[in-house]
């Protein structure tokens, strides 16, 4: 006789059953056969990737170079006269003019050997006189014959030779005008003078011209970079062969020791036709502004000048191209949003891009942001990508139509 009445015998014999047709269902929901499509509404959608869009054309190539900077005109200031020096009369690291005057060496010799050579003018002027009345007098009496012909011929070589006096005295009045002149020493240019390499009371210009100080013109500024001369004549083939252009701008940029950028530009003014024997480089000249005086002679540049032009290239974001031992390459975004690899030759870089010679057509879009949420082969969603701190772009029908509606549902935003 049992214990459980008889609907709970009916229950415990169906309880098996019921356990085994749930777990086919739970096995039948998690089998692979009826997993929901991938592009169904539980599948993820596409990770977002920034692309930018090529668009080749003229660009031009970039070259570093090291270089110092040079006075564009420098004057030595020179005693020419022998003397004490009495007077400065500059202040050191001053802005001076050409004519300036900036020492004073004692002129009283000068002075005295002046006024002598004004009295040696005189005392010849009265000679002319005395030997022109006195060839005027002989000559009626020697076309009479009343003296004799050498005397007359005396009395106008006399007069001749008071002349000569005459001018050499003015010559010597000149010098001594000249010598007076250089007891005050004054700037042959305009420039930033520097310290006084002498003090008053010493004894200059005895012997030798001795200098005084020294006046370099910094605005403009020359800066004198070197280039090996392999890469000017690997530059010069190229351009011959029709691979490169020569560059149309002269416009050169100075990177400073500290790495930041002269806010102004210089020009390229030639290229030295001879060759350092020692290291095997050519210098090149730049012409660059320096009004503020902010460049100093003798600093340690860099410059970034452009020599060539390249045909067909674009210009990508450093960090859409990766590098490696086996080549340069970059993700390219096909129509049906897969990524593919492409090999690409890679110039020098500009602005903070790499420019890319050859490997990419016009339209294509590269990866540029977005590598970390890749998830293996799978599509990718390209959106227009900007540099960091700059608005990113609309794309697709936002681009076109503006923005969508608020109203508009979330699905309507994600139809093809």
């Amino acid at each position: 006789m049992s214990l459980w009445p008889p609907h709970s015998r009916r229950a415990l014999a169906f309880a098996p059953f019921a356990g085994a047709a749930c777990a086919a269902a739970l096995l039948a929901a998690c089998s692979p056969g009826t997993q929901a499509p991938a592009g169904g509404p539980g599948a993820p959608p596409p990770p977002e990737v920034g692309v930018v869009t090529v668009a080749p054309g003229v660009v031009g190539l970039e070259t570093e170079l090291p270089g110092r900077t040079e006075a564009s005109r420098v004057a030595q200031v020179r005693a020419r006269v022998a003397g004490i020096l009495l007077q400065r009369r500059f202040r050191e690291g001053a802005e001076v003019r050409a004519g300036q005057a900036l020492f004073q060496i004692d002129a009283a010799p000068y002075r005295a050997a002046l006024a002598a050579a004004e009295a040696g003018v005189a005392r010849a002027e009265a000679n002319v006189a005395q030997a022109q009345a006195l060839a005027e007098r002989y000559k009626p009496l020697a076309e009479a014959r009343a003296v004799s012909q050498q005397e007359y011929v005396n009395a106008v070589a006399a007069h001749k030779l008071a002349l000569a006096d005459v001018a050499a005295g003015r010559a010597a009045l000149q010098t001594a005008q000249i010598n007076l002149g250089y007891a005050s020493v004054t700037a042959p240019i305009s420039g930033r003078i520097g310290r006084a390499l002498v003090t008053e009371g010493a004894l200059v210009g005895q012997g030798e011209a001795t200098q005084l100080a020294l006046i370099q013109q910094i605005d403009p500024l020359y800066v004198n970079i070197t280039q090996p001369v392999a890469d000017v004549l690997r530059l010069r083939a190229a351009i011959s062969g029709g691979k490169l252009r020569a560059a149309e701008s002269a416009a050169v940029r100075v990177l400073l020791e500290d790495g930041s950028v002269y806010p102004l530009a210089g020009k390229l003014l030639f290229s030295d036709l001879t060759v350092d024997p020692s290291s095997g480089q050519i210098t090149l000249r730049v012409e660059l502004p320096n009004p503020k005086g902010a460049l100093l002679p003798g600093m340690y540049v860099r410059a970034r000048l452009e020599q060539a032009a390249a045909a067909g290239a674009a210009l990508l974001p450093q960090q859409a191209v990766q590098r490696s031992a086996q080549g340069d390459s970059v993700q390219v975004v096909g129509a049906d949003g897969k990524l593919s690899p492409r090999k690409v030759r890679v110039g020098p870089g500009k602005n903070g891009q790499w420019v890319v010679l050859e490997g990419l057509q016009a339209g294509e879009q590269v990866m540029v942001d977005g590598f970390q949420k890749l998830r293996g082969p799978g599509p990718v969603k390209p959106v227009p990508w900007s540099a960091p701190g700059t608005a990113r772009p609309a794309s697709g029908a936002a681009a076109a139509s503006g923005a969508a509606p608020a109203a508009a549902p979330a699905s309507a935003a994600s139809r093809p």
